[in-house]
């Protein structure tokens, strides 16, 4: 990135892109276009607490892929992927100043209230203000961005998902929360049971739901199509990695090698596992005509 001139930045693990991540670009981007410069998110893979808490990962809300899909419309001009590890969890608060000013041209950091980084969490927004001022950039320090009282976080993402509350999880991401990926090859046993789906690999350590949702589908078809999702490990035919599978309500196209999203509308029921597949295709049936109740009650 040296060969970018000045620009603005703003940093984090933007997991999720929630209501508080847009206020940073949009700031981020006032900022571009008042001194004239393009703009940077500096983010990073894996997410700092999957790498530290590896046993323990955090629930991811998006993958990188979903962060790509997400930012693609918006007006950021470049996005900076950094790899975590030893090298930059130690990296010193001066030494990590020192990077946005020489690799990035920082003029000015855009950061959230909460900011840490560095080697214990010693880059704080107030010692990178202060790095700022010896090394040429400003710092700006949103505030907190509230919804219904409460501050909107990753965290309270995370939280009203694992609940089954998709109406809050849309309020703090101004979107409907979901999942994203490119078709591939399964077992087929959908089909052979009457309800084809389409399967994506998670691309994460740690998903924020398990279960049975009905979802809504874009990119099978023209527009938005209704369906009926499972997310889990397939207990009933001895599955042991995570596999999202969505069938599409009146469709019977070739999805396979297809980019599509996969929108959660509501939780039918938790995975469990069946004792026959005549008994899980009888369930089948019950949570295909629940979830097209519900899809049909929200429009």
């Amino acid at each position: 990135m040296r060969g970018l001139g000045r620009s603005c930045v703003t940093i984090g693990s933007f997991d999720g892109l929630h209501l508080g991540h847009q206020a940073l670009l949009g700031r981020l981007a006032q900022h571009g276009a008042a001194e004239g410069l393009p703009t940077v998110l500096l983010t990073f893979e894996p997410l700092p607490r999957e790498y530290l808490q590896p046993q323990d990962p955090p629930a991811r809300l998006t993958s990188l892929r979903e962060r790509c899909h997400i930012l693609a419309p918006g007006p950021l001009d470049y996005l900076c992927v950094l790899r975590f590890g030893e090298a930059l969890r130690n990296l010193s608060a001066g030494d990590f100043a020192a990077l946005l000013a020489g690799e990035l041209g920082a003029r000015t950091v855009v950061v959230g209230h909460d900011f840490r980084f560095g080697r214990n969490g010693a880059a704080t927004a107030e010692v990178l203000a202060a790095a700022g001022r010896r090394l040429g950039f400003d710092v700006d320090v949103l505030a907190p961005v509230q919804s219904g009282g409460e501050r909107i976080s990753s965290s309270a993402v995370r939280a009203a998902l694992a609940g089954g509350d998709f109406a809050a999880a849309r309020r703090a991401l101004g979107r409907g929360w979901s999942m994203c990926g490119r078709v591939v090859p399964g077992e087929r046993l959908g089909r052979t049971l009457g309800f084809p789906t389409a399967n994506l690999a998670l691309e994460r350590v740690r998903a924020p739901v398990h279960g049975v949702f009905a979802v809504r589908v874009r990119g099978a078809a023209p527009g938005t199509r209704p369906g009926v999702a499972s997310l889990g490990t397939r207990p009933t035919v001895a599955g042991t990695r995570p596999l999202l599978e969505a069938h599409v309500f009146d469709f019977d196209g070739d999805l396979y090698g297809r980019q599509i999203e996969v929108e959660f509308a509501a939780k039918l029921r938790d995975e469990q596992h069946f004792a026959s597949l005549e008994a899980l295709t009888e369930q089948m049936h019950r949570d295909a005509s629940q979830a097209r109740r519900i899809l049909a009650d929200t429009e």
